[in-house]
């Protein structure tokens, strides 16, 4: 029993570690000093439609903790693509998770980074990339780019830190809903959907 909580105890520092490290070297993808918790990553998961056979795509796993929830929902490894910018965390993103399909790459040119699946369609969308970091005209062209890989109704899903939405809608083609806030999250985080009008 106690063996078994120090080796708990030793992989939360050194997610923590790696977290760190991926942070350091690419300071523009990471939006907080600390990893998102388990239960914004549930909260996240729990929208994807698990009747749907058409894959997963997530931006920005980091240190994995919402990929890890995606999978507990019951996506298969498999019908999940993970697309991660930083060297360090991708690299660990492949060890942790052997049969998703990770990919290292920039969001902001998904036709590049997915190659060969560039027209696929996904099921969901999810995202923890912090979308504030980033110019409005790149928040709002990348919400459109990933509308399109998605069928109709079907959601990104994604939180910030604010009470507004990280990409307004007003005058564009698709709307936001608010999911929940998550308190248990530092800072606590507001998980929102975007969908086509």
């Amino acid at each position: 029993m106690r063996l078994d909580i120090a080796n708990k105890i030793v992989k939360k520092f050194d997610d923590e570690i790696v977290f760190l490290k991926g942070m350091i070297s690419s300071p523009d993808t990471v939006g907080s000093i600390v990893p998102t918790s388990r239960t914004t990553a549930r909260c996240m998961a729990r929208q994807i439609d698990l009747t749907s056979d058409l894959p997963v795509l997530e931006l920005g796993p980091g240190t994995g903790v919402i990929t890890k929830a995606i999978l507990s929902e019951g996506v298969k490894p498999e019908g999940l693509y993970c697309v991660e910018y930083s060297d360090i965390f991708a690299k660990r993103l492949v060890k942790a998770f052997p049969n998703v399909n990770i990919l290292n790459g920039d969001a902001f040119r998904l036709d590049d980074v997915l190659n060969d699946k560039k027209d696929q369609i996904f099921n969901t969308i999810i995202t923890s990339m912090p979308l504030l970091n980033f110019p409005m005209v790149n928040r709002i062209s990348l919400i459109e780019d990933l509308l399109d890989r998605l069928p109709n109704g079907r959601p990104i899903i994604l939180f910030s830190y604010s009470a507004t939405a990280p990409v307004p809608t007003d005058g564009q083609n698709f709307k936001v809903k608010s999911i929940s806030w998550v308190f248990r999250n530092v800072p606590p985080a507001r998980v929102w959907a975007y969908t086509r009008r």
